[in-house]
């Protein structure tokens, strides 16, 4: 899978996939990922990129002319399945949609800054409006960040054991039961003994039980 981000701040984004399982990601060649510097695209001078916005009003405005460029020269390389506006009043983020992008081969983030990007961007190049919760970032880089995360960990291969996403939270629409490891007593806490039992029918029966408890108390909501 290829993720193409365009942002204000690439820099912001160096860390996240510089480490643990995004890095094993890229160099195992299942997962390239890469920042692109919007301020490139511009002809204003000083590398300007932003503007006041028109009828008044405080905070400044991504350009559409730079955020067009960006666009349409990655597009000469490169067909993207989505090219996805990361934003406060896009679509909530949740595991389905990351199950879903995951079988995607090419993307395209927008990373938002200061009080959004022209709407004519929107109007004629985004496919998909995401948010990843109802509150404001100071951009959209990390935003970005928990998507390609989310995203990339599903992808085949990425993970030791590919079976580990299949029983993550929010995957079977529950949250995920309890989970211990050595040593089986700390401090006269014991694990449970149906863990230790071998018996992995009982085991699977116990952890969906367990599921559901967990849900029931924590979100309700995710329940019919």
């Amino acid at each position: 899978m290829k993720i193409d981000i365009i942002s204000v701040v690439p820099d912001l984004l160096e860390s996240p996939f510089a480490h643990s399982i995004m890095k094993r990601a890229r160099d195992k060649g299942l997962l390239e990922v890469n920042c692109i510097n919007l301020r490139e695209y511009t002809t204003y001078a000083r590398a300007q990129v932003d503007d006041y916005q028109f009828g008044g009003g405080a905070g400044m405005v991504m350009m559409v002319e730079p955020l067009v460029n960006a666009i349409e020269s990655l597009q000469e390389s490169t067909v993207y399945d989505e090219v996805i506006y990361l934003t406060p009043d896009g679509k909530t983020f949740d595991q389905k949609m990351a199950n879903h992008l995951s079988l995607k081969n090419n993307l395209l983030l927008i990373c938002g800054h200061y009080k959004g990007i022209d709407q004519r961007v929107r109007d004629h190049f985004i496919t998909k409006e995401i948010s990843i919760g109802d509150y404001v970032l100071s951009g959209g880089e990390l935003a970005a960040a928990v998507l390609v995360d989310a995203i990339g960990r599903l992808i085949p291969g990425v993970l030791n054991d590919e079976t580990s996403a299949l029983t993550d939270s929010f995957q079977d629409g529950l949250l995920a039961p309890p989970v211990y490891t050595r040593p089986v007593i700390f401090r006269d806490w014991k694990v449970p003994d149906i863990l230790l039992s071998g018996n992995h029918a009982k085991i699977e029966e116990w952890r969906h039980e367990q599921a559901l408890k967990n849900t029931a108390e924590k979100r309700p909501d995710l329940l019919p």
